[in-house]
């Protein structure tokens, strides 16, 4: 079976601005995958790249095999996107807007009227099936999203920021949700600004900055790549000499060593193993020790240290006028797949 997801040196330029710049990335069937990376580093370029709203300028693209052009109906298929931004049909009780959703794919009426009872019911929102769109609250809205995504029974699953501004409790209840669906089999690819999501949910992160890979990753690897701090509180406070002679003799492991009164902090590679060594050391020179506690560099900070740059040629401006210049090209369009696109609801 080919991969979910794969893309070999893609590129999506906007006049001046390359939005994606050689991005090759795997996604393997069935995995849960993250996508990170600051504002306008090419996450809703990329997907709107797979899913055909988007247009490539250079490299290839495909899902399960299928190129998102040359093949884009096969493509299409596979894929239930949840964006970021609301864009639901207001004029329709959304039992009916699922049902619409699932005949631009080809289901029958009768089994569409079935899958999209089954959607709400799973996402909890069955009871305001003949609600519109505009009568739901906030948290409502969302599950909506998720369920026009799930009517089609894709095997890949895009979740774009899908717990941008809900309240804590719905997001451990989509948490669990998409956890379910990927351990039935659903190919799950996540962007989020929420460290602590992809962290828990995703089998790999990819981090993207500028269009470009930063790196592909677990969280686990990611998190080996920081360093540890080990906070030591002393019986005695120390001064800048016993600092000075501390940080000469713990230079051979220690990256930084730093003091304040009776609290010394000692930044190692590993500070479980190191620790011994640095009690070790600190007796030796005549430091009674209180308490030691060792801290792990965090995913945030280790995203924050990755995508840090000083000339940032994607930004979240640029980004949103190349997102304008999608939508008007595709406005302007007059071929009947772009108004079909148009009117799956997915723009």
């Amino acid at each position: 079976m080919p991969p979910a997801i794969e893309t070999v040196d893609l590129v999506k330029e906007y006049g001046g601005l390359r939005a994606l710049q050689e991005l090759s990335l795997t996604v393997e069937e069935g995995e849960f995958f993250g996508l990170l990376g600051p504002n306008g580093a090419g996450k809703t370029t990329f997907i709107n790249t797979l899913v055909g709203l988007v247009r490539k300028s250079g490299g290839e693209a495909r899902v399960f095999g299928h190129d998102v052009e040359d093949d884009y109906r096969e493509a299409r298929d596979a894929i239930g996107l949840a964006p970021q931004e609301f864009n639901v049909d207001r004029f329709f009780p959304i039992r009916e807007v699922l049902m619409h959703k699932a005949g631009y794919h080809g289901i029958p009426e009768d089994e569409a009227a079935e899958r999209a009872d089954e959607v709400l019911k799973r996402v909890g929102i069955y009871d305001k099936r003949n609600e519109r769109f505009d009568w739901l609250s906030g948290g409502m809205k969302r599950r909506l999203l998720l369920a026009r995504a799930l009517v089609t029974d894709p095997d890949l699953l895009i979740l774009d920021e899908p717990t941008a501004g809900v309240d804590v409790q719905l997001r451990h209840d989509l948490w669990e949700l998409v956890t379910e669906l990927n351990e039935e089999g659903t190919t799950v690819l996540l962007t989020t600004h929420y460290i602590e999501e992809a962290e828990r949910l995703c089998d790999r992160v990819a981090i993207v900055n500028e269009g470009r890979k930063v790196t592909v990753a677990t969280p686990d690897e990611l998190k080996t790549r920081g360093t540890d701090t080990i906070a030591v509180r002393l019986e005695s406070p120390v001064d800048g000499t016993a600092v000075a002679d501390l940080e000469a003799a713990l230079g051979t492991y220690a990256h930084e060593v730093s003091a304040a009164g009776d609290s010394l902090e000692v930044r190692v590679d590993d500070g479980g193993s190191t620790a011994p060594q640095l009690l070790n050391d600190l007796e030796a020179r005549g430091h009674e020790i209180v308490d030691l506690e060792i801290s792990r560099t965090s995913l945030e900070e280790i995203f924050v240290d990755l995508t840090r740059s000083e000339d940032r040629t994607v930004t979240r401006s640029s980004a949103s006028s190349a997102d304008e210049e999608a939508s008007s090209m595709d406005e302007e369009g007059s071929s009947a797949e772009a108004s079909e696109r148009e009117q799956e609801g997915v723009a």
